[in-house]
């Protein structure tokens, strides 16, 4: 519990220091293109800052690299290893983000990497991160679904390939207005550290660096945003999430602790297949949070439904570990 503290605190200030020294370089070099397709007010936000995420980025790193080398030194190895191997494929995925916000600001305009360089750069990552905890830490291919256990054999490696890749992307996709993909990881880490007791001591840490460096990014996001996180966040939060259900054991976990980064990529899927089909719309506009906005509820409001969404879909948590 102390270490926990440790890190929440110190990654929150860390996160802090780093945005208020970011923020007036940011201003100047790293000004947001705005999507031309998505809502017309949010035209008003062009110029506003992005690469944001850099900041708990760092934090978070070099908190979870000192736990990490604290959970070794102390003999909890495993811990420490998985740690470690958490952080890099969240890092790699980091980088992944940092390179498409660059060639978006480069070409001025919201494009930088395909879909197809993405998803590969993205599958490399998942590959190695896979490989990473077979190799060091034996994982099981054993998963609790509601009611029982099953043992996937090989089918879990290609399984726990989609969630991998899912929810990175689905965070990636959450990310469209302000302090929504920072109200959500921060809920996310919530839960898993209210669940780490039953689980592990690395998920602990990692949450609680979540959570400080959320609240330290919050800080410049909440509406209306100072400074945009850029998938050069949003992808690092996506990975970091999701790599703590593998930690738990259970990869499903992030399912119900994570719905609302499922159903913000289920509506894009769904309103690209029903429109291909129909030549109709299912949402006013997706990602579904862009629904909600032309709707008429304003970006706090969906904010905080996501945040009581996210709450009350993690209720069903305890059958996926199998109590």
């Amino acid at each position: 519990m102390i270490i926990c503290i440790l890190v929440f605190a110190l990654t929150l200030l860390i996160t802090v220091l780093i945005e208020r020294k970011l923020l007036p370089i940011l201003t100047r070099r790293a000004k947001q293109p705005i999507y031309d397709e998505g809502p017309y007010w949010h035209m008003s936000k062009s110029g506003t800052p992005t690469m944001g995420g850099i900041a708990f980025v760092s934090a978070i790193l070099l908190t979870l690299l000192c736990s990490a080398f604290a959970l070794i030194y102390s003999k909890l190895t495993a811990e420490g290893i998985s740690l470690l191997i958490a952080l890099t494929f969240a890092f790699g995925n980091a980088l992944i983000g940092l390179f498409d916000d660059l060639m978006k600001l480069y070409r001025k305009k919201n494009g930088g990497l395909t879909p197809l360089q993405k998803i590969l750069l993205q599958s490399l990552m998942a590959i190695l991160f896979l490989m990473a905890r077979y190799y060091f830490l034996k994982d099981s291919t054993v998963i609790n679904v509601p009611f029982f256990s099953i043992d996937l054999g090989p089918i879990y490696y290609p399984m726990a390939m989609i969630v991998l890749l899912g929810i990175v992307n689905c965070a990636n996709l959450t990310d469209g207005i302000d302090g929504l993909a920072t109200s959500v990881a921060i809920t996310i880490g919530g839960i898993f550290l209210f669940l780490s007791e039953s689980l592990s001591s690395e998920v602990s840490i990692i949450s609680s660096a979540i959570i400080g460096g959320g609240i330290g990014f919050l800080l410049f996001n909440a509406h209306p945003a100072k400074i945009f996180m850029g998938d050069t966040g949003s992808l690092f939060l996506g990975a970091l999430t999701v790599s703590l259900a593998f930690s738990a054991k259970n990869p499903l976990l992030i399912i119900p602790i994570g719905a609302v980064y499922v159903v913000e990529g289920t509506s894009v899927i769904l309103q690209v297949t029903i429109y291909k089909l129909t030549k109709k719309r299912l949402f006013k506009m997706a990602p579904i949070h862009h629904h909600f906005e032309k709707s008429g509820l304003d970006e706090n409001r969906i904010c905080v439904l996501a945040v009581i969404a996210t709450l009350l879909a993690s209720s069903f948590v305890q059958l996926f570990l199998g109590a």
